[in-house]
């Protein structure tokens, strides 16, 4: 990271010089230490609003002691609370968690790993990076369809119906067809509808931008977004039947050689 530029930036995103400041105080200050600490949610996605908060994720390190003995410290820490003006979510998980989430297909923990929107990195996160690829499999559709689901559900019952779960829906399913296609990951959504050539996206988008978190939808649009979910999930159906990439990820022996280099006391902290 290249300290001359105090915000964090990303393809298609940038948080702010002061929010990175307390961004990385926030990572510097956790209570274990992390392999790294990235930005996802909305602020990863292209469409945080005035009011979102901060979702900070990262992978913490539990010493060996609190690992084989009787006691366990704590696989996943989290905190929400409202940190000197800045609305923090965090959530880290212990590296052996998060590696075995890695292998089960998981493109939630995949798209933290590869966020570019990095607040602090490390020589075992950018092993990490450099594994990801042999971690995705096409199985990780499943993942996608099954996240989208979830949010459009969550869309659909609400009256008024809110853009944000709207968001989400179309967000997971461009980032799942992407990601099937073509082995990568890309999270951003203005990106990915550029790609798609979907620019009426950019409208939603900007409505969300400008607006507020809980920003709501007029009725009248909910039988063209009816279609385009549906189409969008088939391509998405398609894209994996399709797919040339592996069956199981092949990151596995790396993983366990790392965690156990990481365990045994090379943290790789610079």
């Amino acid at each position: 990271m290249n300290d001359s530029d105090p915000s964090v930036r990303g393809p298609g995103a940038t948080i702010g010089a002061e929010a990175a400041d307390r961004l990385r105080a926030i990572a510097a200050a956790h209570p274990r230490p992390l392999l790294f600490a990235t930005v996802s949610g909305a602020h990863l996605y292209g469409f945080a609003s005035p009011d979102s908060d901060y979702d900070l994720r990262g992978v913490h390190l539990l010493p060996a002691e609190e690992v084989v003995g009787l006691e366990h410290g704590p696989e996943t820490i989290e905190r929400s609370s409202l940190e000197g003006g800045l609305d923090l979510d965090l959530v880290t998980h212990d590296a052996a968690k998060f590696f075995r989430l890695l292998l089960k297909n998981n493109g939630y923990v995949l798209e933290q790993l590869l966020s570019p929107l990095v607040v602090l990195s490390s020589p075992p996160h950018e092993e990490l990076v450099a594994l990801a690829p042999a971690c995705i499999t096409r199985h990780h559709a499943h993942h996608y369809q099954g996240f989208a689901a979830r949010q459009w559900t969550l869309f659909d019952k609400e009256r008024p119906r809110r853009l944000k779960p709207l968001l989400y829906t179309y967000r997971v399913l461009l980032t799942g067809i992407h990601l099937i296609r073509t082995g990568r990951v890309e999270a951003n959504l203005v990106r990915l509808a550029a790609e798609a050539k979907l620019g009426w996206i950019d409208d939603l988008v900007a409505r969300k931008v400008t607006g507020r978190e809980k920003e709501t939808l007029p009725d009248d649009d909910i039988a063209f977004h009816i279609a385009e979910v549906g189409r969008l999930t088939a391509a998405l159906e398609r894209a994996a039947a399709e797919s040339q990439l592996p069956e199981s990820p092949t990151a596995g022996p790396a993983l366990h050689a790392l965690l156990v280099r990481l365990r045994l006391g090379d943290r790789g902290r610079s």
